[in-house]
């Protein structure tokens, strides 16, 4: 696992054992190691802090039940991230009655074309939200969790090429309606 020593490793690795014994204490502790990661990727994707509260409390709940086939630290990270991106998913169908709708056909953000906003990132925000549930999930793998390629295509068991073609078509349309919507912006 990048980022952690072996002690970290080792110690993380006990604690899977623990949890997975029935120990809360060491379940616990892995909810307080992974719950901010788990939150972020709900808020990001749902920007609704209390949707993205329900999700994460169904994500752990869910690691609870499964906790025994979780096999190390890594597969735990990928797990939950998995797990915590499907649940955005389905949480943003049941607010929108699941339909989906092509990246050309999204509307662009209301507003008159001769106002600059000058909160480029809460533009962009608004923007990605704009964007379809899969292009906008794929959008905040790869950027807000900074995964490459083929972990998404692992997260969102879709095929790579469907992860590369949603990244491009998505990054071409926030391209497009960002220049729209504020004038020719250096990107």
């Amino acid at each position: 696992m990048i980022g952690l020593s072996e002690a970290a490793e080792a110690r993380m690795e006990e604690t899977l054992a623990l949890a997975a014994a029935g120990d809360a204490v060491a379940f616990a502790a892995i909810v307080r190691e992974h719950q901010a990661m788990v939150f972020s990727l709900a808020y990001h994707f749902l920007h609704d802090r209390c949707v993205a509260e329900d999700v994460a409390q169904e994500v752990f709940i869910r690691l609870y039940q499964k906790i025994g086939d979780i096999e190390s630290p890594a597969h735990l990270k990928h797990w939950l991230r998995k797990v915590a991106s499907h649940r955005s998913l389905d949480h943003a169908r049941a607010r929108r009655g699941g339909t989906e709708v092509s990246l050309d056909d999204v509307s662009e953000l209301a507003g008159a074309p001769e106002e600059r906003d000058p909160l480029l990132g809460e533009k962009l925000r608004r923007l990605v939200a704009s964007l379809p549930q899969q292009a906008r999930m794929v959008i905040v793998l790869r950027y807000q969790e900074e995964l490459e390629y083929h972990e998404i295509a692992e997260v969102m068991e879709i095929p790579i090429n469907t992860v590369k073609s949603n990244l491009q078509r998505a990054l071409a349309v926030l391209r497009g309606k960002l220049v729209r919507t504020m004038g020719d912006v250096p990107v």
